[in-house]
């Protein structure tokens, strides 16, 4: 059992083992996009059934998250990342058995609870085994690992239909998973076991209510726009007003008889906690939307075929990661915010360029001249995710780690389902009306350059805030 005042270090062969682990679910979630014509093929599914193999992962993964933070927090967190992985690998092998369609939803809502299992425990691991420069440089490594996961699924998924290993077509991108699994548990040992110093009780009404909330959301999302939005999805979108408010009057009270909430309130109202969650909101919402809109553009309007829309990703991949390495050494220069500001200004100048772009070289984008565009927009987006966590958990107690970054990252699965559909949506809007792919990309990426608008004056106004702090905090007695 670990205390605040001696928590066991996290050495440099542990953080790998985490690492490792942490490719496992984000990678899912989007190397299966690239599988869902030969799945459809291969299984006869309708679009229907498609949309529920993409929306039951990320509604199972975001709806746990939080439970699994709160049970690592109380059990121990290697303990349940192992657990986690095991049942991630086991679902990526049901998934990869698959005979209907059916199988494998039941198999993808499996995998979304092991992911739920495995992603908190990671980051509370970091955040209270390690300190100052070493918890600096090991938050990049984790923001580098997040985005590459995202890129790589892309080529992945490609390029493993394409060579078509043994005949096994789409299953591969499950099966893969396997080794990878097996290699995480026989080296977890490498990983300190840490858990909070007393058992919190589990909050059962609250993660009933965030549950319903979370469904509320991303089902409607996932489902609405191929279904043309009949009243049952506008009815559970507006049933989520109220459970919101449900939830947060549940929370309140669990904090104020002295259980531990879920979602804790305390953390809620650290301004560092509440800028954290805007940021997940706003930019990982753009960020899925990006890749979901110019995959599309690529194959349904240029006519790229899965993996070079998938090779198209390769030099924003390596911008990210070059930069995710950077951003400690850029943070302790600069300072968080400065450097989420900075980031952002060059993932818009990307977005710019890239708008230009596809605007000069229609209907032949190649992926030779894509690269000068993605390779800002990767750069910059390595800043801002890298700065998201650092924000995010600068205030947050060492004993709630857990719920802190179960929290985060609730938000953070749940704006990667909210961005497909935003700008999924403007695409497509826009693709009716002008029947024209450049025209819809062009409206999407110009909603996403407004979105993180957005995202700027929100940080600009938090850093004016946290520079007034000190000054205020002198004239308080106390």
């Amino acid at each position: 059992m670990t205390t605040p005042h001696s928590p066991p270090k996290l050495g440099n062969a542990g953080l790998l083992v985490l690492l490792a682990g942490q490719l496992l679910p984000l990678i899912d979630f989007s190397i299966v996009n690239v599988a869902l014509d030969a799945i459809s093929h291969s299984l006869h599914a309708t679009e229907t059934e498609l949309e529920l193999m993409v929306a039951v992962y990320g509604v199972a993964f975001a709806v746990c998250l939080a439970m699994g933070g709160r049970l690592g927090d109380n059990y121990g967190r290697r303990r349940l990342f192992n657990i986690g992985v095991m049942l991630f690998g086991l679902a990526s092998l049901l998934c990869g058995l698959a005979d209907s369609i059916w199988l494998l939803l039941a198999a993808r809502a499996l995998q979304g609870v092991g992911a739920a299992l495995i992603v908190p425990q990671i980051l509370a691991t970091i955040h209270v085994s390690l300190s100052g420069q070493t918890h600096s440089r090991a938050l990049g490594f984790y923001g580098a690992i997040g985005g590459l996961a995202f890129i790589v699924g892309q080529v992945l998924g490609g390029f493993l239909i394409s060579v078509d290993i043994g005949g096994m077509g789409w299953r591969s991108v499950f099966l893969i998973n396997l080794p990878i699994c097996f290699g995480v548990l026989v080296s977890s040992r490498k990983v300190p076991e840490t858990r909070r110093a007393h058992a919190a009780s589990i909050d059962l009404p609250g993660t009933f209510l965030l549950t319903l909330l979370i469904l509320c959301v991303l089902l409607p999302l996932a489902l609405g726009p191929s279904l043309h939005w009949p009243w049952p999805c506008a009815a559970l979108l507006l049933a989520a007003l109220p459970l919101l408010a449900a939830l947060w009057h549940v929370e309140l009270h669990q904090e104020r008889r002295g259980a531990s909430p879920l979602l804790p309130p305390t953390l809620l109202r650290l301004p560092s906690v509440r800028f954290g969650l805007w940021i997940a909101i706003l930019f990982f919402s753009c960020w899925s939307g990006f890749m979901f809109v110019l995959a599309l553009t690529l194959q349904a309007g240029a006519g790229l075929s899965p993996i070079h829309s998938g090779n198209a990703f390769i030099a924003l991949g390596g911008a990210y990661f070059v930069s995710s390495l950077l951003s400690a050494r850029v943070v302790d220069h600069f300072g968080r915010v400065p450097t989420l500001i900075l980031g952002c200004v060059i993932q818009m100048s990307g977005l710019v360029a890239l708008m230009l772009t596809l605007k000069w070289v229609w209907p032949h984008p190649g992926i030779l001249n894509l690269v000068p565009a993605t390779v800002f927009i990767g750069f910059g987006q390595a800043f801002i995710v890298s700065c998201f966590f650092r924000i995010g958990l600068s205030d947050v107690p060492a004993d709630q780690a857990g719920a802190g970054s179960s929290m985060l990252t609730t938000v953070q699965q749940a704006a990667f389902g909210l961005g497909s559909a935003l700008l999924g949506a403007v695409f497509a809007q826009t693709l009716h009306h002008a029947n024209h792919y450049l025209d819809a990309a062009l409206a999407a990426l110009a909603a996403e350059f407004c979105l993180m608008l957005v995202l700027v004056v929100c940080a600009v106004a938090y850093y004016l805030q946290q520079q007034r702090l000190p000054l205020s905090a002198k004239t308080c007695p106390g």
